[in-house]
């Protein structure tokens, strides 16, 4: 047991994931979570626990993507013993799906050239014919199609109420409805404060920035660079209907319950989690065309969320040296990665355990440079 105290900011998937580890390994955690008033990127996450495809131009961003889908079905066990809460883990494989030939040829070049560089992250490349094995229903705009048999879905807000409910079987203390405003360091008695906008304080001997959107605010007032910008995510849901759907695709899922999500947008909107007639439209037909009898289905929710993206859309995990103990962490992949964040990054942060191997890829520095270049994918 630690005897020093992290204040983790951000209560979302990656702070509460990371948080728990940290708590798991032995360190004091508190963690300030701006409440249901933040923008939880939970609320538009997907729910794939997804590799195929992941780190085209980063192959350390595939073999984290990788390792950490091993580590899932650990995560999925230990928060159901610990709190009852069935985070929803299913892992039988996944299924990408594409309309056009040109881009089934795209993603068969990318799945090869990350085997190629990466490895142990194995893919078939499937005709109709072949997928209708696997998916009945099938509709026939969909010429083709990926299978990794590593991937698989999860309920995120199951599995952020089962992190913070461990969190709090574990002693965490867990303060919600914080709006963190400024984060300082006291080189003197090497105490971080995070003060938020009601005049509250907390001190404590390391400090973990995970509070999504507002890291970009907040990483430079200890030294760290994380630019993240927002992107809105669309999602619909369907009533309960009988189960037809054995595997996540890229397009839609079943869940346990019965429901089918589709989605989901990847939006430049700024700050407007809203949710527009014109794309939940595009969606919708997206689905029928990939499964044409939720034609007949009935939609019950429509809804956005704001998820915080990188410029090359892969992680940042940097600590600072300017003030040291102080770290960052932001991620487009909360549940994909939240087994890593939990038993990996968590105790790095804490102190704890080694950084892990190859990581300097992930620092927030990278985007300083004023000769480089981004894009992504999403």
């Amino acid at each position: 047991m630690s005897n020093q105290t992290m204040t983790v900011v951000g209560g979302g998937l990656v702070g509460a994931a990371i948080a728990y580890g940290a708590t798991r390994a032995g360190m004091q955690v508190r963690v300030l979570d701006q409440g249901d008033v933040a923008f939880r990127a939970s609320r538009g996450n997907f729910g794939l626990v997804w590799v195929s495809s992941k780190g085209g131009k980063m192959p350390r961003y595939a073999s984290w993507s990788r390792d950490a889908l091993k580590l899932w079905p650990e995560l999925q066990k230990e928060l159901l013993e610990l709190t009852d809460v069935d985070a929803g883990l299913q892992q039988p494989g996944g299924f990408w799906l594409g309309f056009s030939e040109a881009d089934v040829r795209a993603r068969a070049d990318l799945l090869d050239r990350i085997d190629r560089e990466v490895g142990g992250i194995p893919y078939q490349m499937m005709d109709p014919s072949e997928l209708r094995q696997y998916l009945p229903g099938l509709g026939p705009s969909v010429v083709g199609g990926s299978f990794c048999p590593l991937d698989g879905h999860a309920n995120p807000l199951q599995l952020l109420r089962g992190l913070h409910a461990a969190l709090r079987h574990r002693g965490a203390d867990v303060i919600t409805g914080v709006d963190v405003a400024d984060v300082q360091y006291d080189r003197g008695s090497g105490l971080f404060e995070a003060l938020a906008i009601d005049g509250q304080r907390w001190k404590s001997e390391r400090l973990v920035l995970a509070a999504g959107l507002g890291n970009a605010r907040l990483a430079p007032q200890v030294g760290l660079h994380a630019p993240v910008s927002s992107t809105r995510g669309q999602v619909l849901i369907t009533e309960r209907l009988k189960p037809f759907l054995n595997y996540p695709t890229n397009k839609c899922r079943q869940t346990c319950e019965g429901s089918v999500q589709i989605g989901s947008t990847s939006e430049d909107v700024g700050l407007d989690d809203g949710t527009t007639t014109e794309k939940i439209e595009g969606l919708a037909r997206r689905a029928v065309a990939t499964f044409p009898a939720l034609a007949r289905a009935r939609l019950v929710r429509a809804w956005g969320a704001l998820r915080p993206l990188t410029p090359d859309g892969h992680p940042i995990y940097q600590g600072s040296t300017s003030c040291p103990g102080a770290y960052v962490a932001t991620s487009h992949s909360g549940v994909t990665l939240a087994a890593a964040h939990s038993f990996v990054i968590g105790p790095w942060m804490a102190g704890l355990a080694q950084a892990p191997a190859e990581f300097d890829v992930f620092k927030g520095d990278r985007f300083l440079d004023p000769n480089a270049s981004f894009s992504h994918d999403h």
